[in-house]
């Protein structure tokens, strides 16, 4: 976790927040880490949950049809939270825009709404929306967000690939696709430009900061007066955005807990016999 301290735990252990931002799950591609999703969600408790767009991806499932259990699983925990009384906000983006058409509307105590202002326990204002009408490749030139959307599925397809054998060989999760945004020259500028351009929009609209998803890349930044709050993604990285009871905001990366509780596991000790101890 990066920026703010642990947040509460109930009695039955799972952690509670005051406000839960995630996006761009992309529900209905085989990228979509919808285990390490549902455990996230089944691991904590909030008064608002944040469908921060690219919830479902429309793109591909117009290319053909792929919906495993563990994807209707997430719907319906997502479900069940706004049932018992989790406010559950959906904000639509591109990959999910069919749902665009019906803003305003409820979906099972789901609320659909194009953006919203999210007001911290210390009072700051957040504009929450998805991000994509600052990205200049999907507005301005749709065929070449379509294409760069088919490279990408496949740079997924490879790291499903590449976790399959790590999986085999009893290793944690790591993203592939992850690694080699961070080392690619164009992508890592223009992530940082993306930042700027929608911090500086945030600013026009006279809030405290601003949280998005869209680029698949979890970040807390300072611009001026403004704080830029982006809560990545469940295809690469596996994280979310949280907010405190006081309002403190932080990142979590569901990934590394996940390799980090593996890591403890590995190297606590077993018993063997007793009196007797070995490494597990």
């Amino acid at each position: 976790m990066t920026e703010g301290g642990e947040g509460d735990a109930p009695a039955d252990g799972r952690q509670r927040y005051r406000t839960v931002w995630i996006s761009d799950v992309h529900l209905g591609t085989a990228g979509c880490n919808a285990e390490m999703l549902l455990e996230f969600l089944k691991s904590m408790e909030c008064e608002t949950l944040y469908l921060v767009g690219d919830i479902i991806d429309g793109w591909q499932l117009r290319k053909g049809w792929f919906w495993p259990a563990a994807h209707n699983d997430v719907v319906r925990c997502v479900l069940k939270m706004a049932k018992h009384g989790t406010r559950v906000v959906y904000v639509p983006g591109n990959h999910d825009e069919v749902l665009r058409d019906f803003i305003g509307l409820h979906f099972g105590d789901v609320e659909l709404v194009p953006e919203d202002i999210h007001v911290t326990a210390d009072g700051r204002r957040l504009l929450v929306l998805h991000g994509d009408q600052f990205d200049s490749v999907v507005l301005y030139a749709r065929w070449l967000a379509f294409l760069g959307d088919s490279a990408y599925t496949l740079l997924l397809k490879s790291n499903g690939a590449v976790n399959w054998v790590r999986r085999r060989l009893g290793l944690p999760y790591w993203s592939l696709a992850a690694h080699m945004k961070k080392r690619v020259k164009n992508a890592v500028q223009f992530i940082s430009r993306y930042e700027e351009v929608v911090a500086q929009a945030a600013a026009e609209r006279r809030v405290d900061g601003v949280v998005c998803g869209h680029i698949h890349s979890a970040e807390i930044r300072q611009f001026g007066d403004v704080t830029y709050y982006n809560d990545g993604d469940w295809v690469e990285s596996c994280t979310a955005l949280v907010e405190e009871a006081d309002g403190r905001m932080m990142i979590v990366d569901w990934a590394e807990e996940r390799r980090k509780e593996a890591l403890t596991h590995r190297s606590t000790p077993r018993i063997v016999a007793q009196g007797e101890f070995a490494p597990a």
